[in-house]
C-alpha cells in the first residue's frame, strides 16, 4: 500500500442520520424481515452479496419490483458464458418512467443557464411520440438507432423511445469525427441514425452538418436520418424534423423483452485499439444500476442527481439509471470551465443538487486553482459528491473536506464502460479515508491478484472479478465465438475477469485504483502505479501537468521518460528537474527517477480526462499517432504529435 502524501487519513463518518436515513439500510431492515437475512455490517451483506449471489439477485428483482418472476433460476451458466434470470421479461423504458405526471423526471441546462424542466408525464409523452416515428420509419426489435446527439433534452427521449420499441441504442458525442463515429457505428449497421447539426462548447458554436453527411454516406444501412436542428439556416437533405416526430401523439407501449436482449452498444475509449462495441441487456442494467445507485451512491426518489458527463462517456448512461431510482436528473451541456471553473457549482447551488458527480481531473482543477465552492457557493444541499474517470489522489479528498464541507460523502468510483457501473465505490455506512475507494459494490467479487494469480492484500496487483455479475457484457456485437470478449478479459487468468487496473486492496476492505496495469512502471522488480507518480510530480508548483512512461518491455530494456508541462513563465531548469527527481526518490525509489525529463506543450488525455500512457509509448515504440488511437477518443488528439521526435525505437 502507498504511504505518505495523505493516504489513508479518516477523513468523514456517516452520522446515525444518515445511516438511518439511507436506502441500504431500508434494504438491510427488508432482507430480515421477507428473507429471515440479518446483517450486521457492510462487510456481511457484500460477502451474502457474492457468495449466495442468485439468492442476493433474486433478493434485489423483489425489492425493486422488477416484475413477474417469471425466471427459471437467478443464474446458470460461466464466466464467459453467463444466463442471468432465463425465462424473465421486462423493459429498461418501462423501469425508468414509471412515476406520477407531475413529477420531475430531467432538469436540462446548457452553457447559456437556460433551463428545461421536464416531468416525468411529458417525459412520457415525447418517448411514446418518438417511438412512434421510429416504428413509421420502420424500426423493430433488435434493430438499431445510432445518434449523434449531446447531452440534451433529445438524447435522453431518443434513447428511451429506442428502448421501448426493444431496438438497440448507440450514441456518440458531436465532438467525434466522422472517422471515428464511423469506425464505431459502423460495426452496428444502425437502420436509423438521430443527429445535431451544431453544438456549442466554450462559448462557441461547432457546425457539423459536413460530418454529419460523411457519416451518412458511410453507412448503407440507413434507411432514415432524423435531424435534431440546431442551426436553422443549414439545410439537410432527405431528412426527418425532430419537431414533426415528438409531435404525433402515441400511446407508450414497452415490448418486454429477455433479460439480455440488447439495450445499448457502448464502446471501449479506442486508445489501446479499435474501439470494441459492448453489449449490454436491458436487465442486467436495470438490476446492476438499481443495486449500485440505490445502495452503494445513494440515490432514491429524493435526490437531485447530476454528473458532468458527454453522451459519449459511459457516465450519461449511469446518469440516465438515476430514472430507474425516480431521482430527478440534471444534464449539462458544455464546457465545465466555461465562463469560468465555478460554472457547474453554481449549477449545484442554483438546482440545490443532492448528488454531484464530476471528474478527478476537473476537481484537481478546481483545487490547484484555488477554488473554494463551500464558500462562495451555498451547497447546503449537497449530500454526496462523485469523482471518477481517473484516480482521485489523497490531496483532491483534504481539498473536498477543506473547500467544499465535511459532511460530504467522497463517492470515489470505479469501473466503467464494460458494465456500465462499478465494481468498486462508496457506501454511506462506511467511513471514507483519504486516497482510498470504500469498498467493493455489492454483487461485485472483487479480488486484486499477483502475477501468479494468487489474491494479496496491503500489495499492488491486478484488479480482478471472481464471479459472474448480471451487467457485464452479454457479449461483443459480430463477436459470434466470443473470441474478442475472452482475450479482453479472460486470457491472463481462466475463468476470471481482468479489469486491466493497478490496485491494492487495504486489510479494511478499501481500494486504490493506481493507473492501468499495462502502464505500470516497473523499475528494476519495483513496481509503481503512474497515479502515485503524478502526485509526487504535479505538487510541484511550477508543473501543471505530466506523463510518465517507461519504455522498456517486450524483451527491451527502456528508459523511463517524464514528460511535464510547465506553468507559463517557467521552464523546465536542471534546478527544477533535479528538484522532480529527488521527490520521486526519496517518496516513491531511488530506481523510479526518470532518466529523462522532458518538456511539452500538452498532455494527451481521453475525453473523460484519462492520460494516454498506452498510446504514447506505442509511438516511443515507432508507431504512428493515428494508428495508436480512434480519433475523437482524445480531447487533444493533436497533442501526440510531439512525440514522434522522442522515438526510442521499436522492442525487439
Amino acid at each position: 500500500m502507498p504511504d505518505g502524501g495523505g493516504f489513508g487519513d479518516l477523513l468523514w463518518e456517516p452520522t446515525k442520520e444518515r445511516v438511518q436515513g439511507a436506502e441500504i439500510s431500508r434494504l438491510i431492515a427488508w432482507l430480515s424481515e421477507h428473507r429471515g437475512r440479518s446483517f450486521a455490517s457492510y462487510d456481511e451483506l457484500w460477502r451474502w452479496s457474492i457468495e449466495d449471489a442468485g439468492e442476493f439477485w433474486d433478493a434485489a428483482w423483489e425489492y425493486f419490483d422488477l416484475g413477474p418472476t417469471t425466471y427459471r433460476t437467478a443464474f446458470e451458466g460461466s464466466m464467459e458464458a453467463q444466463h442471468w434470470f432465463p425465462g424473465a421479461e421486462l423493459n429498461y423504458a418501462e423501469q425508468a418512467l414509471t412515476g406520477p405526471d407531475s413529477e420531475p423526471a430531467l432538469i436540462c441546462c446548457d452553457e447559456s443557464a437556460e433551463v428545461t424542466r421536464i416531468s416525468r408525464g411529458e417525459l412520457r409523452r415525447q418517448a411514446a411520440a418518438l417511438a412512434g416515428a421510429l416504428t413509421r420509419l420502420g424500426v423493430e426489435k433488435g434493430d438499431r438507432v445510432a445518434a449523434v446527439l449531446p447531452n440534451r433534452l433529445e438524447a435522453t427521449v431518443a434513447f428511451l423511445a429506442t428502448a421501448s420499441l426493444g431496438a438497440v441504442w448507440s450514441v456518440c458525442s458531436p465532438e467525434f469525427g466522422d472517422r471515428s463515429v464511423v469506425d464505431r457505428f459502423e460495426q452496428i449497421a444502425p437502420k436509423v441514425l438521430i443527429a445535431t447539426d451544431g453544438y456549442t462548447y466554450g462559448g462557441r458554436f461547432f457546425d457539423i452538418s459536413p460530418t454529419i453527411q460523411r457519416v451518412r454516406d458511410a453507412l448503407p444501412s440507413l434507411r432514415a436520418t432524423i435531424r435534431v436542428p440546431a442551426d436553422d439556416t443549414v439545410t439537410w437533405r432527405d431528412t426527418v424534423s425532430w419537431q414533426d416526430c415528438v409531435a404525433q401523439p402515441a400511446e407508450p407501449a414497452y415490448a418486454q423483452v429477455a433479460f439480455d436482449h440488447p439495450l445499448w452498444v457502448l464502446y471501449t475509449s479506442g486508445t489501446t485499439g479499435p474501439p470494441k462495441p459492448i453489449v449490454h441487456g436491458h436487465g442486467g442494467v436495470v438490476l446492476v444500476l438499481d443495486v449500485f445507485l440505490g445502495m452503494n451512491l445513494d440515490v432514491s426518489a429524493r435526490d437531485r442527481f447530476f454528473w458532468h458527463t458527454t453522451t459519449g462517456w459511459v457516465m450519461w448512461n449511469i446518469l440516465l439509471g438515476g430514472l430507474l431510482r425516480g431521482a430527478t436528473c440534471v444534464l449539462f451541456d458544455g464546457s465545465p470551465v466555461h465562463p469560468d471553473l465555478s460554472v457547474l457549482w453554481r449549477l449545484a447551488e442554483r438546482e440545490k443538487i443532492t448528488v454531484f458527480g464530476v471528474s478527478a481531473a476537473y476537481l484537481q482543477e478546481c483545487m490547484r486553482n484555488g477554488i473554494e465552492p463551500g464558500l462562495d457557493h451555498d451547497l447546503t444541499s449537497l449530500r454526496t459528491l462523485g469523482s471518477t474517470g481517473s484516480p482521485l489522489l489523497p490531496p483532491g479528498y483534504h481539498w473536498i473536506l477543506n473547500s467544499i464541507g465535511s459532511d460530504v460523502m467522497i463517492a470515489s468510483i470505479s469501473g466503467g464502460t464494460d458494465i456500465c457501473s462499478a465494481w468498486v465505490g462508496s457506501c454511506p455506512l462506511l467511513p471514507v479515508y483519504a486516497g482510498e475507494i470504500q469498498c467493493a459494490a455489492l454483487g461485485a467479487a472483487v479480488a486484486v491478484y499477483d502475477d501468479q494469480g494468487r489474491p494479496v492484500l496491503d500489495e499492488v496487483g491486478e484488479l480482478v472479478i471472481e464471479k459472474p455479475f448480471p451487467s457485464m457484457p452479454t457479449g461483443f456485437w459480430n463477436d459470434p465465438t466470443g473470441e474478442r470478449l475472452h482475450e479482453s478479459y479472460f486470457d491472463t487468468y481462466p475463468g476470471v475477469w481482468r479489469h486491466g487496473d493497478w490496485t491494492t486492496e487495504t486489510g479494511r476492505g478499501t481500494f486504490i485504483i493506481l493507473g492501468r496495469s499495462d502502464a505500470t512502471l516497473n523499475r528494476g522488480g519495483i513496481r509503481s502505479g503512474t497515479s502515485e507518480f503524478y502526485q509526487i510530480v504535479e505538487a510541484f508548483p511550477e508543473v501543471t501537468d505530466s506523463l510518465v512512461v517507461d519504455t522498456s518491455g517486450e524483451g527491451r530494456a527502456g528508459e523511463l521518460l517524464l514528460f511535464v508541462v510547465v506553468e507559463p513563465g517557467h521552464d523546465l531548469t536542471e534546478e527544477l528537474a533535479g528538484r522532480i527527481r529527488r521527490g520521486l526518490r526519496s517518496e516513491l525509489s531511488p530506481r523510479h527517477a526518470p532518466d529523462r525529463i522532458i518538456r511539452v506543450d500538452d498532455v494527451p488525455h481521453t475525453l473523460t480526462g484519462k492520460k494516454c500512457e498506452v498510446p504514447v509509448k506505442r509511438i516511443l515504440w515507432g508507431a504512428a499517432p493515428q494508428n495508436v488511437v480512434s480519433e475523437g477518443a482524445l480531447r487533444n488528439p493533436t497533442s501526440l504529435q510531439q512525440f514522434v521526435s522522442h522515438r526510442v525505437g521499436s522492442p525487439t
